[in-house]
């Protein structure tokens, strides 16, 4: 056929031009990502999105409300993902549905345009929390009920303040004696008797009592970690003296968990894994702010508790006692029984939840899971060439995977079980057992480590804290297709 010929071509002959087309053709533009899409992964997923609002002033006051829903959460201690996933789907349900959020480690801003192309701009700066998850649940279940039932502004905004102004279900006592009922709980998992995990609560009792007494005049964290680093030692070792003496049945060896359940309510594993939580979902402003909390904490760890070994070790080399090497504090239950270990880990989780200020009906859950995980990582530690990463690794998958779910089918976010669950795992141990080797790396006292040693363990404690993270995070994902059905049954018994 000659270039000229008008005659058209077969439509069979245009075929292989049109394969030749799709195979060649450039990708497609990248489009701003739908605000319900983020929320695929949730608990919010299938919203009942409401018709946009019309008004500036609805959308104005709808904003505010969603606002306020994200300040409480992150005031409760919640973490980034799930603060913006709750900011949107309430969002969402009042028919915003051109929004931006971004979370900070303490500020939330949020903005929207309305129908009629005007911006709205709220911020929120959040500089005090606390660690609420009673209120956190109830939090969950006022979005749920939005994403359900539907959207009325003002009922919500009434049901929001009674959120904020219920009173707690735990009294302070409680929730300050259960720190105690934590470290004497790690203490015996360690392998610690019964006087030596009683001094272990009495500790770190005091050492609560201590920061709260300073923080309440105004001192840094900083210090404050600095000090409760060096009350813990100087209890440790006056236990451990009169052991000595044979005046109270505390061995040399159980100077160390002493000394690891006092710091407990210092020690920033936690909070590390929250950062690595934080990273890994996206949010890296956040988890650097996190990490950079965590630094400075444990720098006033560090400080103390070098302060207070020197002070003890000077004390030991005079009386002629002897001070064993902490080289028996592992991050795992391995120096205490099978049985004991997971009873141990029951009582961590129980107690855990209890700090947290978690309701009454979600604390046993707490402890079965935390039970659970401890097992499943002194199963799997003990298989060949598996080492501490793939033990805890598997042990956070499968704390993530269950955690989610039962959390779902008792109305309420995976973290208010996988949190208090995690601290059997004891996620910090090996931060403090690296401090010990760096401190006492330099003295003359039999047994003691380098401080090459201690920076590779405190490396070895990090990647591990890693590991509990990616696994907590991967098994939620993991468990997000089968909890459809567990979240269409709770809104149906709803409606």
């Amino acid at each position: 056929m000659n270039q000229g010929d008008p005659t058209p071509r077969p439509p069979h002959s245009r075929r292989p031009d049109l394969r030749r087309s799709r195979i060649w053709r450039g990708e497609e533009l990248t489009e701003t990502l739908p605000m319900v899409e983020s929320l695929r992964h949730t608990p919010y997923r299938n919203v009942r999105i409401r018709k946009a609002a019309a008004e500036e002033r609805e959308a104005r006051a709808s904003l505010d409300l969603a606002l306020r829903v994200g300040e409480l959460m992150l005031r409760c201690g919640a973490g980034a993902p799930q603060v913006e996933s709750s900011v949107i789907a309430v969002a969402a349900a009042a028919g915003l549905d051109n929004l931006e959020v971004d979370i900070t480690l303490q500020s939330l801003l949020v903005q929207c345009t309305t129908a009629s192309g005007a911006p709205i701009t709220m911020l929120r700066v959040v500089r005090s929390a606390s660690r609420d998850f009673a209120r956190l649940t109830a939090v969950h279940e006022f979005v749920e009920t939005l994403v359900t039932d539907g959207y009325d502004r003002e009922a919500a905004a009434a049901r929001l303040r009674e959120i904020r102004r219920a009173p707690r279900f735990w009294p302070s006592w409680a929730v300050r004696g259960s720190l105690g009922v934590v470290a004497a709980a790690i203490a015996t998992m360690l392998g610690a008797g019964l006087v030596a995990a009683l001094v272990a609560g009495v500790s770190a009792l005091v050492v609560g009592l201590a920061a709260r007494s300073l923080g309440r005049r105004g001192l840094p964290e900083f210090y404050q970690c600095a000090i409760g680093g060096f009350l813990a030692t100087v209890i440790a070792w006056g236990a451990f003296s009169l052991g000595a003496r044979g005046w109270l049945p505390v061995s040399s060896s159980e100077f160390a968990f002493i000394v690891a359940g006092g710091i407990t309510v210092l020690l920033p594993g936690r909070t590390v894994a929250s950062a690595f939580e934080d990273a890994i979902s996206g949010y890296s402003v956040t988890g650097a702010g996190r990490m950079f909390a965590v630094f400075l904490t444990t720098a006033g760890i560090i400080l103390g508790v070098a302060t207070g070994l020197s002070l003890t070790l000077s004390l030991t080399e005079v009386f002629g006692l002897e001070l064993a090497s902490p080289s028996i504090v592992a991050t795992r239950a391995l120096n205490a029984p099978v049985d004991l270990a997971l009873v141990g880990a029951t009582i961590v989780g129980v107690a855990g939840a209890v700090s947290l200020r978690s309701r009454r009906r979600l604390v046993l859950p707490a402890g079965v899971l935390c039970a659970v995980s401890v097992g499943v990582s002194l199963a799997v530690a003990r298989v060949d060439r598996l080492g501490p990463l793939a033990a805890a690794g598997c042990a956070a998958m499968v704390l993530g995977f269950a955690g989610r779910l039962i959390a779902l089918r008792l109305g309420a976010p995976a973290m208010v079980l996988v949190v208090p669950a995690s601290y059997g795992l004891l996620p910090g141990l090996a931060i403090f057992r690296g401090l010990y080797e760096m401190v006492n790396g330099s003295s003359k006292a039999a047994g003691s480590l380098s401080l090459q040693g201690g920076i590779t363990t405190l490396l070895g404690a990090m990647a591990v804290l890693l590991a509990i993270a990616a696994g907590s995070v991967l098994g939620e994902f993991l468990a997000a297709p089968f909890d459809r059905g567990i979240v269409q049954k709770r809104r149906a018994r709803r409606r």
